[in-house]
C-alpha cells in the first residue's frame, strides 16, 4: 500500500553494548507495559488504522464518483435518445395535425416552436426529424434548430439547421453518411423542398460542385462562416442561391469541431396538394 504505515517501523538506535549485557534491563526494560515487546511505541498501530481507514475512504469515494459518471454517461447516451424518441414522436403527431387543420397552422417562428420536418433518405426511408425554431440548448434537447436569421425553406439565402450528433435522439449521427447529389427533403405546412448535396455525384468529390461550396467540410466552433447567405462567403454579400445547410459536432462524442453539409435547392417547392405522399426524391437512397 503506497504510502502507508506497515504497522511496523524499524527500531531505535542500537544502545551500546554494555548497556544490553546486564539481565536487569532485558528483564526490566521488556516487562514494561508501555513498550511493545518489538519495540514499536502502542499508539503506532492506530496510526496505521487511521492511514487505512483513509485509503479506503478514499477508494470508496473514487468507486462511488465513477459510478455516478457511469450512470450520466448511460443517461446521456441512451436515456436521453429514447426520451427523444418519444417527444419527437409527439411532436411529429401534433404538428402534421396543426398542418391538416381547416384552416392550416403555417410553419410558426416562434423559439421552440415547430418549424418543419427534414427527410434525409441516405439514412433511412423513415427517417424524419422535427425541426423547432432556435438552436438554444432547450430547442436542440427536443430535435433539430434552425437558425433563426437564417432563411426559410425555398427562399433565396440559406437554410441553417443544426442538431445534435449524440445524445437527445442524435438526429445527425450519421450525418456524414450523406454523399453529393443525395436529396434532403424539407416538409413545410404546404410544399416540398427538395435540396441536394453539393458535390460531384459521378466520383462522389464533396469539392466537385462549380458553385466552389463543398459538400462537405470540417470546420471549428467559430467559422460561423459556413451558415452565411451564401456558405463561406462573407456575412453581407448576396445570396447566390437557395441553399441548406445541416451543422453537428464533430468528431462524435466531441464538441470541438463541427460537420457542415451544403445542399442547394433543386427546383421549385412542390405543393402537399398535389404530392400528399411526398415527392419521388423520398425514395431515393
Amino acid at each position: 500500500m503506497n504510502g502507508a504505515h506497515t504497522g511496523r517501523r524499524a527500531a531505535p538506535d542500537v544502545a551500546a553494548p554494555d548497556e544490553f549485557a546486564t539481565d536487569e534491563f532485558a528483564t526490566d526494560e521488556f516487562a514494561r507495559d508501555d513498550v511493545a515487546h518489538d519495540g514499536i511505541p502502542p499508539d503506532e498501530p492506530a496510526r496505521g488504522e487511521l492511514w487505512r481507514t483513509v485509503v479506503r475512504t478514499m477508494g470508496e469515494v473514487l468507486v462511488t464518483s465513477g459510478l455516478i459518471v457511469l450512470l450520466f454517461v448511460v443517461y446521456e447516451l441512451f436515456v436521453t435518445d429514447f426520451l427523444n424518441g418519444r417527444v419527437q414522436e409527439d411532436l411529429n403527431r401534433e404538428v402534421h395535425a396543426e398542418w391538416e387543420a381547416d384552416p392550416p397552422v403555417l410553419g410558426s417562428q416562434i423559439p421552440g416552436d415547430a418549424f418543419a420536418v427534414l427527410h434525409i433518405p441516405r439514412l433511412g426511408a423513415d427517417y424524419q426529424r422535427v425541426v423547432l425554431e432556435g438552436t438554444a440548448y432547450a430547442d436542440l434537447k427536443d430535435g433539430p434548430g434552425h437558425y433563426t436569421e437564417s432563411a426559410l425553406p425555398g427562399e433565396v439565402g440559406n437554410v441553417a439547421i443544426a442538431g445534435h450528433r449524440t445524445t437527445y435522439g442524435s438526429p445527425f449521427r450519421d450525418l456524414d453518411r450523406v454523399q453529393p447529389g443525395d436529396p434532403i427533403v424539407v416538409e413545410t405546412a404546404d410544399s416540398w423542398f427538395v435540396y441536394r448535396v453539393l458535390g460531384d455525384p459521378a466520383t462522389g468529390d464533396y469539392t466537385g460542385d462549380p458553385s466552389g461550396i463543398p459538400g462537405q467540410q470540417i470546420v471549428v466552433p467559430t467559422d460561423v462562416q459556413v451558415i452565411n447567405p451564401t456558405p463561406n462567403a462573407a456575412a453581407d454579400a448576396p445570396a447566390t442561391g437557395s441553399y441548406l445547410t445541416l451543422t453537428t459536432c464533430h468528431p462524435r462524442f466531441s464538441a470541438r469541431e463541427r460537420l457542415i453539409v451544403h445542399a442547394v435547392l433543386d427546383g421549385a417547392g412542390m405543393s402537399k396538394a398535389d404530392l400528399p405522399a411526398g415527392p419521388p426524391a423520398l425514395t431515393e437512397g
